[in-house]
C-alpha cells in the first residue's frame, strides 16, 4: 500500500489532470435565444462574444444580454470543473460525512 505522500502525489497529478482538460473544454452561454453568444473555457477565461447585429444598437438591452450570457457560461464552466473534481474525490477513501 503507498504511503501518504504517494497517495497525495497522485492525487495532485489527477487534480492537475483535471484542471488542463477543463480548461482545454469550452462552454457556451447564451442570453436572447442566442442572439448573445459567451464562450469560455472550464478554467473560467472567456474566450469569444458574438452579438447578433440585431442588438447592436440597443446599448441597454445589448448590456443585460451580455451579463446574462456570460454568467450562463462562467456557470456552465464551473460545473465542468466541479463534475472533474467530483470524479476524482469519488476516488479517495474519505470517511462519510466528511466532505460536503
Amino acid at each position: 500500500m503507498p504511503g501518504l505522500g504517494g497517495l497525495m502525489a497522485g492525487f495532485q497529478q489527477q487534480m492537475q489532470s483535471i484542471k488542463a482538460q477543463a480548461a482545454a473544454t469550452v462552454v457556451v452561454g447564451e442570453a436572447g435565444g442566442g442572439l448573445v453568444k459567451v464562450h469560455a473555457t472550464g478554467g473560467l477565461t472567456i474566450e469569444r462574444v458574438e452579438i447578433d447585429a440585431s442588438v447592436a444598437d440597443d446599448t441597454e438591452m445589448l448590456e443585460d444580454l451580455l451579463v446574462v450570457a456570460t454568467n450562463d457560461a462562467l456557470r456552465k464552466a464551473q460545473e465542468i470543473s466541479q463534475q472533474g473534481m467530483s470524479g476524482l474525490l469519488a476516488g479517495l477513501p474519505i470517511p462519510p460525512g466528511l466532505m460536503p
